[in-house]
């Protein structure tokens, strides 16, 4: 029962920073868009039926039934249509000549645009027709969207830097903890216990470096000097070839780009070592926050592809891999997991804020992809709107006006339902095929 119990705990603690992330990114949001005087009729936590609200001032706050995301809705996203004079002796009902009409494809894009230049037109009140997003210089636009997954973005270094400078890292010593029988380390007489000094005349400071040369003398023997209750002593160890699986400095399992574990034909000596936690200083903080940036973007980059695998070997009957794609019902079970494990409390909350961690910085390097209605979508069509305004004021041209991102409305359905259909995978696959934290 008290395994249950933790469980649920663990599942809502992430549940709760997953709605304080979304508020907060949405907060970013907020608060540059009032700066810059943009009318903000809702902000809003979830999607869905809404639980609660309160009207303050002009804006309405409020939470709603499911936390997978959050908005906020800014008046003139889209700026209106510009008139031309076909269309305008269209709206007169005066044929068009040479008119042969549009295909079914067609009329359904230019429906969705409409209504997209419908509801943003809506969102515009009589007397605050300059209160809107659409009119703002391209750079106070970029800095509104990108005040979102910034906030996510700070809020994972402080989760890293609290995980790294407070609880520790993980890391391996350099003294063997187990041998395995019939292993080349046996054979050259290693024993638990034995801390390695030195390989090849290198001298060893970390677990890492000793890998690292245990691999690179495949098949060729090597003095290895250690220290043996109080005194040293000098093997000869002569690692076997074998396909193993590569780990990085952080002893993860390195991936490619599908997110396959890459495997490398290497030096095995068949041993363990001691595991320890290790406090990081100020600086190893940052590298490893800097190291989770990189894989994240790795995962981001490729989730498609890493998608495709998950669900693929799903139906084959594989086993998940760690560090692959999940949902946040996925993120929840790890959750759950991390807080029932048999481990000590110290580990457990620990293993809560990595996953915090993970969480924003996956909000952060998502939301900046370059495509609608994520927020680097909006941010590529202002930078493309500068571009343009700065072209024709060097050639003194007429100023093109704003990029009508409405156009861009049957992208953005498409978009959205390629993610919402990968994110159903997802959720599926996590139910029938759940990730393990062991």
């Amino acid at each position: 029962m008290e395994t249950v119990l933790l469980f649920i705990l663990g599942v809502l603690i992430i549940v709760a920073g997953l709605v304080l992330s979304i508020g907060l990114h949405e907060l970013g949001h907020l608060s540059f868009a009032k700066l810059f005087k943009v009318k903000v009729g809702q902000y809003m936590i979830g999607f869905g039926p809404t639980l609660w609200s309160k009207k303050v001032g002009e804006t309405e706050y409020g939470v709603k039934g499911i936390p997978l995301g959050g908005y906020i809705s800014m008046a003139g996203m889209y700026p209106p249509a510009k008139r031309s004079a076909a269309s305008i002796d269209d709206a007169a009902g005066e044929a068009i000549p040479g008119s042969t009409g549009r295909s079914a494809t067609t009329s359904l894009f230019n429906v969705l645009v409409q209504e997209a230049r419908a509801s943003s037109a809506d969102t515009i009140e009589k007397g605050h027709e300059d209160r809107v997003f659409y009119k703002l210089r391209p750079w106070k636009r970029i800095i509104i969207m990108l005040a979102g997954p910034a906030m996510n973005l700070v809020l994972a270094l402080i989760f890293t830097m609290v995980l790294a400078c407070g609880f520790g890292l993980p890391q391996y010593s350099t003294t063997i903890s187990s041998v395995t029988d019939g292993s080349p380390a046996a054979a050259g007489g290693l024993r638990v216990g034995d801390r390695v000094l030195s390989m090849d005349g290198v001298a060893i400071s970390d677990y890492p470096q000793m890998t690292s040369i245990i691999r690179a003398h495949a098949d060729q023997q090597m003095e290895v000097v250690i220290e043996r209750d109080g005194s040293r002593q000098t093997l000869r160890l002569t690692p076997e070839r074998k396909t193993i699986p590569l780990t990085d400095q952080y002893l993860q399992p390195e991936t490619g780009w599908d997110g396959k574990p890459i495997t490398a034909n290497a030096g095995l000596l068949g041993i363990g070592t001691q595991g320890e936690i290790r406090q990081a200083t100020f600086g190893g903080g940052l590298a490893y926050f800097g190291y989770d940036v990189g894989q994240m973007t790795k995962v981001i980059a490729t989730f498609p592809v890493r998608v495709y695998h998950t669900v693929a070997g799903a139906i084959q009957g594989e086993k998940r891999q760690q560090g692959g794609p999940v949902s946040i019902v996925g993120v929840g079970e790890l959750a759950g997991q991390s807080a029932a494990a048999q481990a000590p409390v110290a580990a457990r909350a620990a293993s809560m804020i990595s996953i915090l961690a993970q969480l924003n910085l996956a909000l952060f390097l998502f939301n900046l992809i370059p495509l609608l209605p994520l927020d680097g979508g909006h941010v590529i069509g202002a930078l493309w709107e500068a571009v343009r305004r700065r072209v024709a004021a060097i050639f003194k041209r007429r100023d093109p006006g704003p990029v009508d991102m409405a156009k861009l409305t049957p992208l953005t359905v498409l978009v959205t339902g390629v993610l919402a259909l990968m994110s159903l995978s997802l959720i599926i696959i996590d139910i029938v095929n759940p990730l393990s934290i062991t």
